[in-house]
């Protein structure tokens, strides 16, 4: 289906309108008129983009500015913002590759951080063997904070069962949870206790909630240098300035938005009672449901859901996302639609 404007609460498929569930646009910051004059406003002061490398003579303010907010919203050291939220896994992943280092992946953990040669975290629903025994080792175990086709933040009590032996680096993708999740939708890394660590880093695509173009890596300030002397960090240009900018000047638009979405989502879930082929939770804007045939049915009552091939997922995902932008009449047309 091709639409030829940005695909709001509404979109409009061979001159018919619909209903539009999808996207990852939770905090309707894409449409949002005060944030996009934000960054019109922001543009005007550094431009549509800025193609030079970070570690060029001429450096921009905005950049540490912006990285320190993400640092003491996320609750690290220091923070670095790269141009995709893919670009961030893949300089950690590239960076942690280069020592004599075991991977592990959660089940389902996204493409952005699964190196090629990671192991398994669990074999037939059982820690691998491997962090069980008293051998000596570091690892790494890559993780997504809230996975794919799940409505929860992921538990980290696996970390209490691997042996003390194992020197742990735990890396999580918080690009479906930052701006979401916690009190200031500061995402989960806080919240992960420490005491089996040797180091947290956290990824994230700023796209989603966020509704940046960028990603952002937050760790320790030593790796966050390591990670700002990698070859592909010098010679890759940054995030965009123009949108930083405009993330800085507008926090309080997103407070604003998330009680919004908190609002909608009491909404749609008050007296909402759906049947087992559904997976949801009422302090998260996403419905999953595995009916074969689910997106057609709601497509046949005037509404679009996200439906694809997900990589990490047997069959098609079907995803209903609720966003800022849905109107009351909106969520009451929904809500009707899946109670059959």
């Amino acid at each position: 289906m091709i639409v030829n404007e940005f695909p709001d609460r509404e979109i409009v498929i061979n001159d018919k309108p619909y209903l539009y569930f999808g996207g990852t646009s939770y905090l309707g910051m894409s449409t949002h008129p005060v944030f996009q004059d934000r960054i019109t406003q922001s543009i005007k002061k550094w431009g549509t983009s800025y193609g030079s490398s970070r570690n060029s003579n001429i450096k921009l303010s905005v950049y540490d500015k912006a990285e320190q907010l993400f640092s003491k919203q996320i609750g690290t050291e220091d923070s670095v913002s790269v141009s995709s939220g893919t670009l961030a896994g893949k300089l950690v992943l590239d960076y942690l590759s280069k020592f004599n280092h075991t991977f592990y992946h959660y089940p389902k953990t996204h493409t952005a951080i699964l190196a090629h040669h990671s192991l398994p975290l669990f074999v037939n629903g059982k820690l691998h063997s491997n962090l069980l025994n008293s051998d000596c080792e570091d690892i790494i175990i890559t993780v997504d904070a809230v996975l794919s086709l799940e409505v929860k933040p992921t538990s980290f009590n696996f970390l209490n069962e691997i042996s003390p032996q194992k020197k742990i680096t735990l890396v999580i993708d918080e690009s479906h949870s930052l701006g979401l999740i916690g009190e200031k939708g500061n995402g989960v890394f806080s919240k992960i206790p420490d005491r089996n660590l040797c180091r947290k880093i956290m990824i994230s695509s700023l796209g989603k909630a966020l509704g940046l173009s960028g990603g952002i890596i937050a760790a320790d300030k030593i790796f966050i240098d390591a990670i700002k002397n990698e070859p592909v960090f010098i010679s890759s240009s940054g995030a965009n300035p123009a949108y930083l900018e405009a993330y800085l000047l507008s926090q309080d638009l997103f407070k604003s938005q998330r009680q919004k979405l908190k609002d909608n989502l009491e909404f749609l879930f008050k007296g909402l009672e759906l049947s087992e082929v559904f997976k949801y939770d009422i302090n998260y804007p996403v419905i999953y449901c595995s009916e074969e045939n689910f997106f057609d049915n709601l497509f046949k009552k005037g509404i679009i859901i996200t439906s694809f091939n997900y990589p990490t997922y047997k069959g098609k995902m079907n995803r209903i996302v609720i966003s800022v932008n849905h109107k009351q009449e909106d969520l009451i047309k929904l809500k009707r639609a899946l109670q059959k």
